[in-house]
C-alpha cells in the first residue's frame, strides 16, 4: 500500500516478488520515461507497508477488500461494488442445497468462501450438484408443481426431492457428502472422477473424458488443500492501516486498558545549555496532528540539564491543560530514558494531574521504560507497536531540532549587525523589515540599501555590505 504525505492510500497492488515490483517504481529512470499517471504516482508516494499472505488467491481477496475499503485514487480496476462469490447452504431447509451468494449474512446458514475464480466455482457448483444428486431449484420444499419447470428430469441428474422417491435423510446423506469436499476431504471424489475419466477414454468419449479431467482439476484449485482457509476468511491485521495496527499492537504490548488513540510526546533540543527548546507532538490515530504541536522556550533552567527542562514543558503544558479542562492525552511519552521518565512523572504529579499512561523511549537500543518496572522492554524492531513509538519520536525530535535551528540562526544573524558600527536596535529593525531577511538584505548593494531605508547613509550602507557580503554563500 503506497499513501501520500497525509496518510492517505493512493494505491495497492499484489506481486510474488515484492522486491522487484517495488524496484520498478524507484528507479530514477521510471521519472523521466514512466507516462504521466506513474510519474504522478511516484511523486505522490510518501511511504509504503506490505502484509505477506499465504496464496496467490488469498492475495486477490485482500487486495479486493483494501481498494473496496479506501478506494485508492491510482488503482483503476476493481473500483466497483462487486464482489467475490461465496458458496451457500442452509441447513435449516428441509432440502439444503449448495447456492452461490455475494454477501455473509447473519441467518446460521454455513458460508464457504469467498473465491477469487468465479467461473471455476460456478461451473464446479454445478457439477457437485450433479454428482451428488442435489436439487438445483429455488424452492427450499420443491413438490410436484416446481418439478413442472425444473430442467434437471430431463438430465436426471437430481433425486427429485420433489417426488417423494428419497427421504429427507437420503437427502441428507448426499448433502453430507458434498459438504465433506467443501471442507476440503476431496480425495474420494477426485478417485471417483479419475475412474469416471478413464472409463470414458476407453471408450473413446475423449470429449467427456475431458470434462471429468476439467472437473478435477477445478475442484482442487477451489477446494484443494491451499485454499481451505477460505471457509473462514480472516484479515484484520492486513486490513489494518500501519497507524491502526500500532495502536493495536502498543495496548498489547503495554498493557494499556483503553486503545492509545491520542498520543504526546516531549523532546529537548539545546547546546550546553543555550537555546534550550522544547517540542511536543501530537498523533492522532497513527498520524501526526500537526494544528496540535506545541513548542517551548525554555525558561528556568540556564544550564545543560535535560532532566530539568523536561520538567518545565510538561508541567507547563499540562498545567495549561488542566486549568483550561482539556481532555487529556491516551498516552505520554519522553524521548530518553529513566531521568526523562522520572522528570515528567515529577511534573505530572507537581500539576496534580491525574493517572495517565507515561513511557520513555530510549533512542540507543530502542528500550521502552515505564514506571514502576526496573528493566526496560525491548519490542522486535519489526514490531508495529515499536514502528508507532519510533515515528511519534523522531517527528518529535524533528520538530524540536527545526526550531531549535531556527533560533540559534536567528540570534547568528541578528548578532552580525550589532557589531556594524552605526546600526543600532532601532536601525536593525528597519533594515529587517525592509529587506525580511538578512540573506535578502546580504543580496543588496549599498545605494539600494540607502534608497530603502531612511535615515542610513552610503557609509554605513557600505560597511553592511562588507559585513553581510559572504552571508548568502
Amino acid at each position: 500500500m503506497f499513501r501520500d504525505r497525509f496518510g492517505k492510500v493512493i494505491y495497492v497492488g499484489k506481486a510474488r516478488d515484492l522486491r522487484r515490483r517495488l524496484g520498478n517504481y524507484f528507479q530514477p529512470s521510471r521519472k523521466r520515461t514512466g507516462d504521466a499517471k506513474l510519474r504522478s504516482l511516484i511523486n505522490s508516494i510518501s511511504e509504503w507497508s506490505y502484509t505477506v499472505v499465504k496464496s496467490e488467491d488469498e492475495a486477490l481477496l485482500l487486495e479486493s477488500q483494501l481498494i473496496k475499503s479506501y478506494a485508492p485514487h491510482y488503482n483503476i480496476l476493481m473500483r466497483d461494488d462487486k464482489r467475490y462469490l461465496l458458496l451457500k447452504v442452509d441447513l435449516n431447509e428441509k432440502f439444503p442445497t449448495i447456492s452461490l451468494a455475494r454477501l455473509k449474512k447473519p441467518d446460521n446458514a454455513r458460508y464457504y468462501g469467498p473465491f477469487p475464480h468465479g467461473t471455476a466455482l460456478k461451473t464446479t457448483r454445478e457439477f457437485l450438484l450433479s454428482h451428488f444428486g442435489l436439487r438445483g431449484c429455488k424452492s427450499s420444499e420443491p413438490d410436484m408443481e416446481t418439478r413442472k419447470h425444473c430442467l434437471k428430469k430431463l438430465v436426471k441428474d437430481c433425486c427429485a426431492p420433489c417426488t417423494g422417491n428419497v427421504s429427507p435423510e437420503e437427502y441428507r446423506e448426499r448433502l453430507n457428502n458434498a459438504l465433506a469436499v467443501l471442507d476440503g476431504d476431496i480425495a474420494p471424489i477426485k478417485a471417483a472422477i479419475r475412474e469416471k475419466m478413464l472409463n470414458a477414454a476407453k471408450e473413446s468419449k475423449f470429449e467427456v473424458a475431458a470434462r471429468y479431467r476439467d472437473a478435477a482439476a477445478n475442484i482442487e484449485a477451489v477446494f484443494g488443500r491451499h485454499n481451505r482457509t477460505f471457509q473462514n476468511p480472516s484479515l484484520p491485521d492486513q486490513l489494518m492501516p500501519p497507524g491502526e495496527a500500532g495502536i493495536y499492537a502498543l495496548s498489547q504490548r503495554l498493557g494499556l486498558k483503553s486503545m492509545p488513540r491520542k498520543i504526546i510526546c516531549f523532546d529537548i533540543s539545546n547546546i550546553l545549555g543555550t537555546l534550550a527548546v522544547a517540542s511536543m507532538v501530537t498523533f492522532t490515530d497513527g498520524r501526526p496532528d500537526r494544528q496540535a504541536y506545541r513548542r517551548f522556550r525554555i525558561k528556568t533552567v540556564t544550564q545543560s540539564n535535560d532532566f530539568a527542562m523536561m520538567y518545565e514543558a510538561v508541567s507547563r503544558h499540562f498545567g495549561r491543560l488542566l486549568a483550561e479542562k482539556r481532555p487529556l492525552p491516551d498516552l505520554l511519552m519522553a524521548d530518553g530514558g529513566k531521568g526523562q521518565l522520572s522528570s515528567t512523572l515529577d511534573a505530572l504529579i507537581s500539576v496534580n494531574c491525574p493517572p495517565l499512561p507515561v513511557i520513555a523511549l530510549a533512542e540507543r537500543n530502542e528500550e521502552i521504560y515505564i514506571p514502576g518496572r526496573s528493566d526496560p522492554i525491548v519490542l522486535d524492531r519489526h514490531d508495529p507497536a515499536l514502528r508507532l513509538l519510533q515515528s511519534v519520536r523522531d517527528e518529535a525530535h524533528r520538530f524540536a531540532i527545526t526550531y531549535h535551528r531556527k533560533l540559534r540562526e536567528k540570534r547568528i544573524q541578528t548578532s552580525l549587525l550589532d557589531d556594524i558600527a552605526g546600526v543600532g536596535d532601532i536601525r536593525k529593525r528597519q533594515l529587517l523589515r525592509a529587506f525580511g531577511s538578512l540573506k535578502s538584505l546580504a543580496r543588496a548593494d549599498a545605494a539600494e540599501i540607502s534608497l530603502r531605508v531612511p535615515g542610513i547613509g552610503r557609509n554605513v550602507a557600505q560597511k553592511i555590505v562588507d559585513v553581510l557580503q559572504n552571508i548568502g554563500n
